[in-house]
């Protein structure tokens, strides 16, 4: 059914090329964003005269994984197929763990030594000074029968949830073994000094009676007495951290209600999205912590400490893109960094090089190498060149717009290859499905590119409570669920199709997933400008979301913080869309995998009930065995039509794929 459809979508074009013969491109369909080779990280070695680039190459259901070496100095490569490979601290060389065995890799001639043999299983790490290993292993929980048996918490529903993580210490020059952190709670291993005498530990702890209900302690052990100081016990809202290069502080991500709110910046009422996170400066020695980007409006993601140059590097989220920054901790100064790509997926800084993946609304994923001294800019690899090769995209734009309430609202649309200004097209809006905004990805699960080249004009919409337009707009997401974003989303649709007369405004179709999914539900209970509504794993009742899914009541504490179902009724009756199904008259399409853990599945079987008790328009497709995300194949394949199907049916008026695909049944 895919190829046949997607073969139906292919429409040339007819270009001159400069030489003067005749070229023809055609329009991306399904089969360009599931398949092909792509580079999905970078690493440079210590002194950075190597890089490590890692690919994933995907053709069907088969999906594998290699790796090329480049010496950035004389231009020699090596590959190595099928191989986990990382960098040494400090020995410009690979490290292997193979079975039971370690072993170093010469970077371009591939020989081998082992340095350690019969290691239990876990996950290991390398000292800075390379005389030691600690290695994060797994000790399994207590059983009890498998028909019935006590569950002791909400999260003991999860496979695993007994089991706990603890540290081992491994000698690599006399193989003597030290455990370094073992109790009932797990102990994860956050980083170890530059000068590995100092080993970093967190070591969370669930409290349900209170938000958050997870706490950490953060433990730092001597490397050679295994002395274990706590310096902070039962912290709440603290996400990952590493040591500073001289050891003497620490360099923690936290959201801005950490650290007695000292980094937050919101409205008197207002509380902070736990998904917005800020950087804050620990010193070890006293405990005063100051925050440092939390007068930025980024969301920090990702970050190091550099042992080089002594600055910090992040990763972070600024409005709909991810980018680059470098933070000078002695004087607070922040710096935005000139890469290549709107969406860096990951980064790697080493001695003056700093090489990062990323991708863009129209591009796929391609490797840079930034000399953080001269400032030049080096293309390491395009693999998005031969992806995309004979394929003509859409344009995309920026188009923001004045909120009624007088402040901007961020978006961008894409317009279908050989967009013609004079026709009439219907138009297809996506909204954010968790709190981070719905950044500038060519390859996703809902690529706009693809539906571009089907003919739609796409509009995303950035409404209030996403992440990276700072604290205050993020803390909008907070015990409103839809309040405002909705709104922000009605409007948007409106004024858009006001200033673009090219769009169909009685054939828009809207899409979302997971909170987006809640949000599709929400919209058609607020407004009619939808001709056609998709919810993927969306939530329709806030209550029997927050006490089922695994991770329900955890989620509720961004969402709905401090308010439960006996303190929020009116809140929960309100923007709980199962509640207002009589006002629904947008035909909606349920989507759901029937092994979701996140969002149950019964959060669409009960608003699919109720609109078809009701006689509204409504269609209800389950995935067999998907949890959240429609991973297997094939069966991500079909959801994808399916969803191709719904649009066309509604938006197009053509329902031959829609009646193909699900035809009707004499029951």
């Amino acid at each position: 059914m895919c190829i046949k459809f997607c073969l139906a979508l292919i429409a040339l074009t007819v270009g001159i090329s400069a030489a003067g013969q005749q070229e023809t491109k055609r329009v991306i369909t399904l089969d360009d964003i599931l398949n092909g080779e792509r580079i999905s990280s970078v690493a440079l070695s210590h002194c950075g005269r190597y890089v490590l680039q890692n690919y994933t190459v995907t053709d069907g259901p088969k999906t594998t994984h290699w790796a090329l070496v480049k010496d950035l100095k004389t231009g020699e490569q090596a590959r190595y197929d099928s191989l986990r490979l990382e960098w040494m601290p400090v020995t410009e060389a690979l490290l292997l763990h193979q079975g039971d065995s370690l072993q170093t890799l010469q970077p371009i001639a591939g020989t081998k030594e082992v340095i350690a043999r019969k290691l239990p299983k876990g996950r290991i790490t390398m000292s800075p000074t390379e005389d030691y290993i600690v290695i994060s292993r797994i000790k399994e929980g207590p059983k009890e029968d498998q028909d019935v048996f006590r569950i002791w918490e909400p999260d003991d529903r999860q496979p695993g949830w007994r089991d706990r993580t603890w540290l081992q210490k491994w000698d690599l020059k006399t193989g003597d073994t030290l455990t370094i952190a073992q109790s009932k709670y797990n102990s994860y291993l956050e980083d170890i000094s530059a000068d590995g005498t100092k080993i970093l530990v967190s070591s969370p702890r669930t409290r349900l009676e209170k938000r958050p209900t997870t706490v950490s302690s953060t433990i730092i052990i001597d490397a050679k007495t295994l002395k274990a100081d706590t310096l902070l016990k039962d912290e709440p809202f603290l996400e990952s951290m590493c040591f500073s290069p001289d050891g003497k502080h620490l360099l923690v991500r936290s959201s801005p209600e950490g650290f007695n709110k000292i980094g937050e910046h919101i409205k008197p009422g207002q509380t902070s999205s736990m998904i917005f996170q800020v950087l804050y400066m620990c010193d070890i020695a006293t405990g005063k912590v100051t925050p440092l980007t939390d007068k930025i409006t980024q969301s920090v993601m990702g970050f190091t400490w550099s042992k080089a140059d002594n600055q910090i590097y992040f990763q972070a989220e600024d409005r709909d893109y991810q980018a680059l920054f470098k933070l000078n901790p002695k004087n607070g100064k922040i710096e935005k960094l000139p890469v290549k790509e709107e969406l860096v997926t990951g980064f790697s800084q080493e001695a003056d090089k700093l090489a990062y993946v990323g991708e863009g609304v129209t591009n796929s994923f391609r490797a840079w190498l930034l000399d953080l001294k001269k400032g030049n800019t080096e293309l390491l690899e395009d693999t998005s060149a031969k992806l995309l090769e004979g394929i003509e995209l859409g344009e995309v734009h920026d188009w923001n717009y004045t909120h009624s309430r007088g402040e901007t609202i961020y978006g961008r649309y894409y317009l279908p290859p050989h967009f013609d200004p004079a026709k009439k097209y219907p138009m297809i809006v996506n909204y954010y499905g968790g709190c981070s905004p719905t950044g500038r990805t060519f390859e996703s699960r809902y690529p706009h590119q693809l539906y571009a080249a089907q003919g739609y004009v796409v509009y995303i919409v950035q409404p209030s409570g996403a992440t990276g337009f700072g604290q205050e707009f993020a803390a909008r997401h907070v015990n409103t669920w839809g309040e405002g974003g909705a709104e922000d989303i009605i409007e948007g649709v409106q004024k858009f199709c006001e200033a673009h007369p090219f769009v169909d405004a009685s054939k828009v179709g809207c899409i979302g997933a997971s909170f987006g999914g809640f949000m599709s539900m929400y919209l058609v209970t607020k407004t009619d400008i939808f001709a056609a509504a998709i919810s993927h794993a969306g939530i329709s009742d806030i209550t029997s979301y927050w006490g089922e899914g695994y991770w329900g009541y955890s989620y509720c504490e961004v969402s709905t913080a401090n308010n439960y179902p006996w303190n929020a009724q009116k809140m929960i009756f309100d923007q709980s869309p199962l509640f207002h199904a009589p006002d629904v008259n947008t035909p909606i399409l349920f989507l759901h995998g029937m092994a979701d853990h996140n969002v149950p599945v019964g959060e669409s079987i009960q608003m699919f009930t109720a609109l078809k008790l009701l006689g509204k328009d409504t269609a209800f497709v389950a995935v067999k065995d998907q949890d959240h995300h429609i991973l297997e194949y094939s069966k991500r394949v079909k959801w994808q039509d399916t969803i191709f199907a719904w649009f066309a049916k509604y938006l197009k008026d053509d329902s031959t794929l829609w009646d193909a695909m699900y035809p009707p049944l004499d029951l």
